[in-house]
């Protein structure tokens, strides 16, 4: 078995982090193996969730591999933390819905993977945070950018600056963490999630998550004008004639994603 492991069941993409016995951290290997994985999903049209894990009970991830950093040069560093930002940036690029099961320690690149996920929900009680200025270096894998636009740029910069570790429950107070749950029901929660998700039109699914994302990114006028781009594309779809043609018909439609 490689260091990430992929599944795919019934529409939903298993994604896990398979480096137990290194806390699940990234390597270059395990980074460009992410990075196969992601790029494989992007194009898989019968993939309508994402959910990326870490394996065993102790860690999601503990982020970069410090071990191996000992050992790079200035220019491998450089290019593992090109390879790191640059996956996660596929994830956050991904057109289906992901979810982060935060399974254990979330720090660092662990951290920044779930900012890089549409939704988190974490096993209660673990420890989360960016903790890279504690290691004289600072977020690279869009911590930086995507922690400001989730709670606001003064909280941001006291987690960063402190190299602060979080709970799930203050996680989840600050709006990171969509729920906190009990070990024994993370996945599953993580699958309803999923569920609830998928009883929804894909194609619809897709562009919302597209309005949204590339309009946070925006003013208002200019994120208006993707929503009625995004829009548009639903309209030739059979899935929208299907919910019609379903509602007038007192039944559950049957989407199809086209």
């Amino acid at each position: 078995m490689g260091p990430v492991l992929y599944e795919k069941k019934d529409n939903i993409a298993y994604v896990t982090i398979n480096r137990e016995e290194a806390l699940n951290c990234f390597n270059y290997d395990t980074l460009q193996k992410l990075q196969e994985v992601t790029d494989s999903i992007h194009l898989d049209s019968e993939v309508q969730v994402v959910i990326f894990t870490g394996a065993g009970e102790k860690a999601f991830s503990a982020g970069a591999d410090l071990k191996e950093r000992r050992t790079l040069n200035d220019t491998e560093v450089r290019r593992n933390v090109k390879a790191i930002r640059d996956a996660f940036n596929s994830i956050a690029e991904l057109p289906q819905p992901t979810i982060s099961a935060v399974n254990g320690y979330a720090f660092g690149g662990g951290f920044e993977l779930m900012l890089a996920c549409d939704f988190s929900i974490a096993v209660e009680g673990i420890k989360m945070g960016l903790t890279e200025t504690s290691w004289a270096i600072i977020p690279g894998a869009g911590g930086t950018q995507r922690l400001p636009r989730l709670i606001g740029e003064m909280r941001a910069k006291e987690l960063i600056f402190t190299a602060k570790q979080l709970t799930a429950e203050e996680a989840y107070e600050l709006g990171l963490i969509l729920n906190v749950v009990k070990k024994s029901e993370l996945i599953s929660s993580c699958e309803n999630l999923a569920h609830k998700i998928m009883k929804n039109g894909p194609v619809a699914i897709k562009q919302a998550k597209y309005a949204i994302n590339e309009g946070m990114n925006t003013d208002l006028r200019t994120g208006l004008a993707m929503e009625s781009k995004a829009y548009e594309l639903t309209i030739p779809t059979e899935d929208r004639m299907e919910a019609l043609h379903a509602f007038s018909e007192k039944r559950k439609p049957e989407f199809k994603g086209r």
